[in-house]
């Protein structure tokens, strides 16, 4: 480049700073690494890293550029974990519903209504924790909303009845919604291009794994303590989590890159920039019906494959088990595709496939080919979610980078909140005859179908620019 920076214009005097991570810091901003090469960064944010030949130094153009091998790993485990937060504070108590009914002797649908609170916390929550991250950084939202989970957990511990477990489960929700939106937030502010792939990818794997093997570990703490213990559980979860906020997790959104200050752009603003982009309503949409193509799995198949198929509770869990191992393929598999092929076209496949599958569990249900006739396809279908929750994910948050905590928590509260709302219809249009396959794969087949529509009409797919390297 014409303007790279020149060794000789690097003063050596006066005496260099130490920096926080032993490097030293000139007075021009510039940074000598302890190797003794030196980073200098330009206003659009790319580093420089200047060794033995500074003009054929290579250009940075992401802060996660820069980061090691290791320390991608932890953020990885780290953010994964705190989006893991929200699906579990959602389904894993769902196995405990009928001792919560004999407890507080109440009705099912009682008990059904904690739930619809904390899905409802949840998305509200994304929505105010994303702008805000926007405004005042990555870390303070994360840490304070992260506490306020941990502090509602311990009230429906010891909620001495359904109203104040109620409130408590909403302020969990509200609680568990910062980890997923930042997470995805932080690794927007750090990678873009194909490693943002990669990275989201990992995030997308807990996202879609998270849901299926929550109700199982919930099971299983229920056989070694009342479902209270499950919140306590929670708790603790959230408390881990919060000191690994505290400890591990950097501020990734600098002063000079927030929106709530002078010449920033307002909350309405940032929301009017991500809701005015086309090809993001359009993944939107397509993010949205997956979820809730999933979801509808989640809520029929206790009815469908215990009571239906007959299927005990080991048996049930091992087929939960196979379709987490359909989900994690599918993501691992989609992100090297989409750096290659691009999102767009990745999610024109994953698309396709989910409508393929859902057709294909209606026509092997009604042929009557049994429980292998139902589960080969539904292992398709859940296969296809792995390859379109991280494109979606990408689509989303590459076009926004200035906005990724306000994009991210869109994503994220429509996602759940579309979900929460599609996924009862399994049971209201079986209302008469009992679940079967059929059903629970029409709700399936009707979200695919928008999927794809969306994908066509609004994305429009040739018009979508590939990932940059």
């Amino acid at each position: 480049m014409s303007d790279a920076p020149r060794t000789d214009s690097i003063p050596t005097t006066p005496q260099p700073e130490p920096t926080d991570t032993g490097s030293l810091r000139t007075p021009t901003g510039s940074i000598r690494t302890v190797t003794g090469s030196i980073r200098t960064s330009t206003a659009t944010g790319a580093i420089r890293t200047l060794g033995s030949n500074p003009a054929t130094a290579p250009i940075m153009l992401h802060p996660g550029d820069a980061i090691s091998l290791g320390r991608r790993t932890l953020y990885i485990i780290l953010l994964g974990a705190l989006t893991a937060l929200g699906p579990f504070t959602i389904d894993l108590y769902l196995p405990a519903f009928p001792v919560l009914e004999e407890d507080f002797q109440t009705t099912s649908a009682a008990i059904q209504l904690t739930l619809t609170g904390t899905m409802i916390g949840f998305a509200v929550g994304q929505l105010v924790v994303g702008p805000l991250s926007d405004k005042v950084g990555r870390r303070v939202p994360l840490i304070t909303v992260t506490a306020l989970h941990v502090l509602a957990s311990l009230a429906a511990a010891f909620a001495p009845d359904l109203g104040l477990l109620s409130a408590a489960r909403v302020l969990m929700g509200i609680g568990a919604a910062a980890g997923g939106v930042v997470a995805m937030a932080i690794v927007r502010d750090l990678f873009g291009g194909r490693r943002l792939v990669v990275m989201l990818s990992r995030l997308a794997l807990v996202s879609g794994v998270a849901p299926v093997i929550a109700p199982l570990i919930g099971s299983w703490l229920l056989t070694l303590m009342p479902w209270r213990g499950i919140f306590g559980v929670l708790a603790a979860y959230g408390v881990v989590m919060l000191l690994s906020a505290i400890i591990f997790v950097p501020e990734t959104l600098p002063v000079a890159r927030r929106q709530g200050g002078r010449g920033g752009a307002t909350m309405l603003q940032r929301y009017k920039s991500v809701l005015t982009d086309r090809v993001f309503i359009g993944v939107l949409i397509i993010g949205g019906m997956s979820f809730s193509g999933l979801f509808s799995y989640l809520s029929a198949s206790p009815f469908l494959f215990q009571e239906t198929h007959g299927l005990d509770a080991q048996q049930y869990g091992l087929l939960f088990a196979v379709n987490s191992l359909g989900v994690v393929t599918g993501v691992q598999v989609a992100s090297r595709l989409a750096a290659r092929f691009g999102p767009q076209w990745v999610l024109a496949f994953s698309t396709a496939v989910l409508l393929v599958a859902g057709v294909a569990i209606i026509v092997t249900d009604q042929l009557g080919l049994g429980l292998w006739g139902t589960v080969i396809p539904l292992f398709v279908f859940m296969t296809a979610c792995g390859f379109t929750f991280p494109n979606v994910q990408v689509l989303a948050l590459d076009r926004h980078g200035k906005a990724a905590g306000t994009a991210a928590s869109i994503l994220g509260a429509t996602n759940f909140g579309v979900a929460g709302l599609i996924s009862p219809v399994v049971g209201w249009i079986s209302r008469d005859a009992g679940i079967t396959a059929t059903t629970m794969a029409s709700v399936m087949v009707g979200c695919a179908t928008i999927g794809i529509l969306s994908l066509w009409l609004i994305v429009r797919p040739r018009t979508v620019g590939m990932l940059t390297p």
